[in-house]
């Protein structure tokens, strides 16, 4: 049984209410596609390429102003399949991952589906 911690990764984020654009700047350099928003040390939300995309023409806001406020989060001990579920439910490609409500990783439909040979049902992917 393969579980969110068996695939998920580092998450990034940042503790500073930064612009667009400097958000466009570290996704690209570190080659991801979101950044979450920390705040005394509680998710915010998070910032996806997509968000970066829809607001390009107002590149010099703040992401406080178009984060996803109330991202979905997943318990790394939870089942994979749980995660495919929820993705699929939510119409969203990544989950934050915690562990006693402490931001610990993320995982990403990505990762799912490049470890799908490892996974026991291929059934639930119903995207």
């Amino acid at each position: 049984m393969i579980k969110v911690k068996d695939l998920m990764n580092k998450v990034v984020y940042t503790e500073k209410d930064i612009t667009v654009k400097e958000a466009a700047v570290i996704m690209s350099k570190m080659k991801i596609g979101s950044l979450v928003y920390i705040k005394d040390k509680k998710v915010v939300g998070i910032l996806t390429e997509r968000d970066v995309i829809k607001n390009i023409s107002r590149i010099k806001k703040k992401i406080s102003h178009i984060i996803l406020k109330k991202p979905i989060k997943i318990d790394l001990n939870r089942k994979i399949e749980e995660a495919a579920k929820l993705m699929s439910h939510y119409k969203i490609k990544r989950l934050l991952v915690t562990e006693k409500d402490n931001l610990v990783g993320i995982i990403t439909a990505t990762d799912i589906i490049a470890n799908s040979d490892i996974l026991n049902d291929s059934s639930f992917f119903v995207w």
